[in-house]
């Protein structure tokens, strides 16, 4: 919230204070006797938590039924190398710790990975800022009164008064508290929502004489509603002081907004927060594969009544089936993202937040909600369930376009000739042809080799002069001799593994709101290669998971979700001809040896079209393309140049990366 002071000066000697008292209690800690004798205590602990999360994830604690189910499932999908990556990362975590020095010594590293540490340095609300953030709240122009609605039925009672308590707390002051009783069968809960509704005239409570689930009761809490704004809230969650200032604060910024949605994170029993969930701007693709909308989630009170509200039959997924039903009725730039984490999710025995498969209902309802959404806007896909996710596969256009797979090579001998006979032997799509762009390689088993696919019905080679430009000008080049509706562009060092990974990339390609598409690339040791392009990493690009082994789901399932990119690898890009063609293609111009690609991609972002990156078209990428090699000795000071005239170009996305946190 310090964001929020407005004098500068101010901001900075609140910040140096709080940083030199933080510097002093982590120094004092960090040199104590206590500290260094505890470390077996410490790391006993970390096992524990570690081998009972594994366990947790391996099915629901206490139910062995279940988690030999969910064993199997593992073992029929991953093996047992999937059990075994399991165990290790339980046991160990991931395997590379970032420290970072607290006062700007060696001597006083901590744990960057530690969330309670960044809780404390960024998420711990001074008294000063407080008292700022009430001031704020009297200059706002609009001051809308917004009204939480919080369906009810036999939570347990301190956690329901904790919830309730939450919302009371709030700095913002014009706020309603709507809340339907689904007929809870425990008589206390009557007695303390009566209480707080007779303590408070802005918490309304209305109790339901039949027990109709959360979307029946979620549309009783609403007919309360007389605020301009609807907030959703479970009845055993929290809410940081904060959380409706800030949603007041963007409203004021932003006041077309319709939704809004914040990062949050989970809590237990103990008020110890942990598992954050720190969320990206509106991702329609990812929205798709897994509801990050959810909390917080405000909506405007008239777009919900226009839509008739909770719909029954979606019990589990109702706010999913609620959010895919507005997105369709506002502009995706109505839907605005605050980066705080806004809501703390209650982590108990038997709670969704603990185990997604506390409610298994949850996800078919999910998929039902999806599949209807659809359906409405008359899309040809399908929603298969993924484990805790969902997939999106879209179908091929009936009358199949024919692709152009563009491959630049200069002297690439044995990768070549891998890549090439990887796509003829496990390609399943029929409508292709490869265009390998010849860029002046002279070595005798490149010649030898391309000479033999001169009869070839299926591949062409273009010979061009390398002297004359560097990788964009090769690929431009392709495309221009080119006879297909779309074109991918391939390293020549890359190798398929799925043989449907071509449907898969045309697929989207085709789509008419997607721009470039990339595929999950990976090291031939089984690390991550390519998630994705990430803008803005130490001031430069970076490709999101990189290294990370094969099994893990990366951060929040990110790594293995269809998803949305601000910029994908011209390793593996796949994007429509006509399209490639209304950008102006490559800039050759420019950018002689490196980031053509990401700036491709900006460029179609924006024309308004979304660049997609999915994880079901597979290929290995060796990365020693032969036209970043030795012999073609590209100065390292063009690829610098080309990567300070990108970040010039394109800043306002290298400073925000609307697909990152």
């Amino acid at each position: 919230c310090f964001s929020y002071i407005d004098n500068q000066q101010q901001r900075i000697d609140l910040l140096e204070a709080h940083l030199g008292s933080m510097q002093q209690e982590l120094r004092s800690l960090y040199l104590s006797s206590s500290w260094r004798y505890s470390w077996i205590i410490r790391s006993v602990g970390n096992y524990k938590l570690r081998a009972i999360s594994l366990f947790r994830k391996i099915g629901t604690a206490g139910n062995p039924v279940h988690a030999v189910a969910k064993l199997k499932s593992i073992i029929s999908q991953d093996g047992w190398k999937g059990i075994q990556l399991r165990i290790a990362y339980a046991l160990h975590g991931p395997s590379e710790k970032i420290l970072v020095p607290v006062n700007g010594s060696i001597d006083d590293l901590v744990d960057g990975n530690d969330y309670g540490e960044w809780i404390h340095r960024y998420d711990t609300l001074a008294f000063e800022t407080a008292k700022i953030i009430r001031n704020r709240i009297d200059s706002f122009v609009h001051q809308p009164v917004i009204s939480v609605v919080m369906p009810v039925f036999d939570p347990p009672v301190e956690l329901l008064k904790d919830a309730i308590e939450s919302v009371c707390n709030q700095l913002y002051p014009h706020w309603e508290l709507c809340i339907a009783d689904d007929k809870s069968t425990n008589s206390e809960i009557h007695d303390l929502l009566q209480k707080y509704s007779q303590a408070d005239d802005r918490i309304k409570v209305v109790f339901r004489q039949h027990n109709g689930h959360i979307s029946m009761a979620s549309n009783s809490a609403l007919e309360l509603v007389q605020g301009e704004f609807v907030a959703l809230m479970d009845h055993d969650d929290l809410l940081p002081s904060h959380a409706l200032f800030m949603v007041v604060d963007t409203i004021n910024r932003l006041p077309d907004v319709q939704m809004i949605y914040s990062d949050e994170d989970k809590i237990d029993l103990q008020g110890r927060r942990h598992s954050p969930l720190f969320k990206c701007d509106w991702n329609p693709d990812l929205f798709l594969s897994h509801n990050f909308f959810s909390h917080f989630g405000i909506y405007r009170a008239s777009l919900i009544r226009e839509l008739g509200g909770f719909r029954p039959g979606f019990e589990g997924a109702q706010d999913y089936d609620l959010a895919l039903r507005c997105t369709e009725h506002v502009r995706f730039d109505q839907i605005v993202h605050i980066p705080h984490v806004l809501y703390h999710w209650r982590a108990f025995e038997g709670s969704t937040a603990l185990a997604t498969d506390a409610k298994p209902y949850a996800l078919t309802a999910g998929r039902k909600a999806i599949s209807e959404y659809l359906q409405r806007n008359k899309k040809e896909a399908v929603c298969e369930l993924k484990e805790n996710s969902y997939r999106i596969r879209y179908a091929v256009p009936s009358s199949q376009p024919m692709v152009s797979l563009i491959v630049p090579t200069m002297n690439a001998g044995e990768n070549l000739k891998i890549c090439v006979e990887s796509i003829l032997a496990k390609t399943t799509y029929e409508y292709y042809e490869i265009i390998i762009v010849n860029c002046g390689g002279q070595s005798t088993n490149t010649v030898d080799w391309l000479q033999d696919l001169k009869n070839s019905d299926v591949i062409r080679v273009v010979h061009v002069d390398a002297s004359e430009n560097y990788d964009a000008h090769f690929y431009n080049t392709g495309v221009q001799a080119a006879q297909g509706e779309v074109v991918g562009f391939l390293h020549d060092d890359v190798e398929v593994i799925s043989t449907d990974w071509l449907e898969e990339l045309v697929s989207h390609a085709c789509r008419k709101e997607i721009g470039a598409v990339g595929a999950r690339l990976w090291y031939p040791n089984n690390t991550l290669q390519h998630g994705g392009i990430v803008l803005g990493i130490r001031g430069n690009v970076g490709h999101a998971h990189r290294g990370i082994v094969k099994g893990f789901p990366g951060y929040r399932r990110r790594a293995e979700l269809i998803q949305n990119f601000s910029a994908v690898s011209a390793a593996c890009l796949f994007v429509e001809k006509k399209l490639f063609d209304y950008i102006g293609g490559l800039d050759e111009v420019e950018l002689d040896a490196s980031m053509y690609d990401v700036d491709f991609c900006l460029k179609l972002l924006e024309q308004g079209y979304r660049n997609l990156w999915t994880p079901y078209a597979e290929l290995y990428h060796q990365e020693t393309s032969s036209l970043n090699n030795e012999s073609r000795s590209v100065p390292q000071v063009m690829i610098i140049q080309d990567q300070l005239k990108t970040k010039e170009r394109w800043r306002h996305y290298f400073d925000h990366d609307p697909a990152y946190s």
